[in-house]
């Protein structure tokens, strides 16, 4: 999933990434690396000089070392959090330095929480928030509303940290009996992390699973046991034993051509009607075949963590220029199918008005199906029997609402109360189950101040320049 933002140099913005155009690669990547280690500053640098004229690094900023629990995320005051991450001043001879550590003229980062997901423990009372910005999961009360003078409110517990293995963290599932927290990472770490309720600080989890790379939606048959996981590119829908673990390999799989899975995102299963509904945000990555039509057969990947998947969680695609781009959809199939199955029906359309749909939530006791649709900051609420060009039966969309890019939707059907992740504001929204339209919400979480947007930023790759416009454009 692509965000580029644009940022005009002349204005200042107190942000963390920063925005080195000769070595943006390899720089703006603040997070951490594959092998899940920080080099402290008591470390010595092994970079030695460049020739004039060769790619160099011009800057290094070491993280404090985070050894044993981590510190909770609260701040004391919203000017203390800010100048965390203030750059000081550069020395007077700076530019003379040559290939000498300087600190950047600026600095471009977002340093509030980022949420992509949502899930609630109802027992608790609590509720899970995703913070794929600075990687962790925030605990609140169900009952908590920010006051619109109030900075944020802080969150009565954290976890994160090196031992967490959170990165990229884009997906949650919370269990219902023993309130086992289930954490996706999309990027970077190829991890699905299980926590204990009551988990805290720098952690390491109860459980792992190792994943398909791009793996970003989960959802759970608790009747069956099953454990569901779909994978953006190649796209795939991976179904494990619930208790997986490890480098365990999947009990089936849903993949190729004719399903028509495009860049799949969230999912939902309904195993009373033996169904599983998957949102797709419409990039098509075609699968290699044989003469025959057969999916070619799959490569072993070598795993970040040392290991080797030998089943097929990465294949190879079509030669270059044969995807496309397709509309949004969501596809339906059986619960139990596999292999390269066809949809049993497909929702899509103008009338529709899915645009990046996010995260599934379905409600077995009212048949309908519940959409965070991202880019139009919006929640559509479909009956789970639509098909085709169907218009949702509900949409919450509009000024009052809250919503700024809705990435994670949660129905809490014991207080009859619908939750929203905002990625795009730092929050998390509570409305009325049947609310309908531009409504207020009930409750807000917020993790910024009033108003504070979130600046978009995740994994950036490079960074380019619009000297027309003054603008600078980051891919994500």
């Amino acid at each position: 999933m692509f965000r580029i933002p644009r940022f005009r140099p002349g204005k200042r913005v107190s942000t963390l990434v920063a925005l080195l155009f000769g070595a943006a690669a390899g720089i703006t990547y603040m997070g951490m690396p594959n092998d899940l280690r920080l080099r402290t500053s008591s470390e010595p640098s092994t970079r030695k000089s460049a020739p004039i004229g060769s790619p160099q690094l011009v800057s290094v900023q070491p993280l404090s070392a985070e050894d044993g629990e981590m510190c909770e995320w609260t701040p004391a005051r919203l000017e203390q959090e800010e100048s965390r991450f203030r750059p000081a001043a550069a020395p007077a001879d700076a530019k003379n330095i040559g290939n000498a550590d300087r600190v950047p003229v600026r600095v471009i980062r977002d340093t509030y929480p980022t949420y992509s997901a949502i899930a609630l423990d109802p027992d608790a009372g609590e509720v899970y928030l995703q913070d794929e910005n600075l990687y962790g999961l925030k605990v609140f009360n169900r009952t908590d509303n920010t006051p619109r003078s109030a900075d944020f409110t802080e969150p009565k517990r954290v976890v994160g940290g090196l031992n967490t293995k959170l990165e990229f963290n884009c997906a949650l599932y919370v269990d219902p009996k023993t309130g086992d927290v289930y954490s996706v990472n999309n990027d970077m770490v190829d991890t699905m992390t299980v926590f204990p309720r009551d988990a805290k600080g720098n952690v390491s989890p109860k459980r792992e699973l190792l994943t398909a790379h791009r793996t970003w939606g989960i959802a759970v048959d608790e009747t069956a046991g099953e454990l569901f996981l779909t994978v953006e590119a190649p796209p795939q829908l991976l179904v494990y034993r619930k208790m997986a673990q490890g480098p365990e390999a999947p009990i089936r799989m849903i993949e190729g051509n004719n399903t028509q899975l495009e860049d799949p995102h969230g999912i939902a299963v309904d195993p009373v009607n033996q169904l599983m509904f998957v949102a797709n945000h419409g990039s098509v990555s075609y699968y290699e075949t044989s003469a025959t039509g057969e999916i070619q057969p799959p490569f072993q990947k070598p795993h970040a963590h040392g290991l080797t998947f030998s089943f097929a969680t990465q294949r190879h695609l079509t030669a270059n220029s044969t995807g496309k781009f397709d509309p949004p959809s969501i596809t339906v199939y059986p619960l139990k199918a596999s292999g390269d199955t066809r949809p049993l029906r497909i929702i899509e359309g103008p009338n529709t008005q899915l645009n990046w749909p996010a995260t599934l939530y379905l409600d077995q006791k009212n048949g309908e199906l519940y959409v965070a649709n991202d880019a139009a900051d919006s929640i559509l609420v479909f009956r789970t029997s639509d098909n085709g060009n169907a218009a949702p039966s509900r949409v919450i969309k509009g000024s009052k609402t809250g919503l700024k890019n809705a990435t994670g939707v949660f129905l809490d059907s014991k207080n009859d109360e619908l939750w929203v992740a905002n990625m795009g504001n730092h929050s998390a929204t509570v409305y009325p189950r049947t609310a309908s339209g531009d409504v207020a919400p009930r409750r807000t979480i917020r993790s910024a101040p009033q108003g504070k947007l979130a600046l978009a930023i995740g994994n950036p790759g490079a960074v380019g320049y619009d000297s027309k416009r003054e603008e600078v454009l980051v891919p994500n």
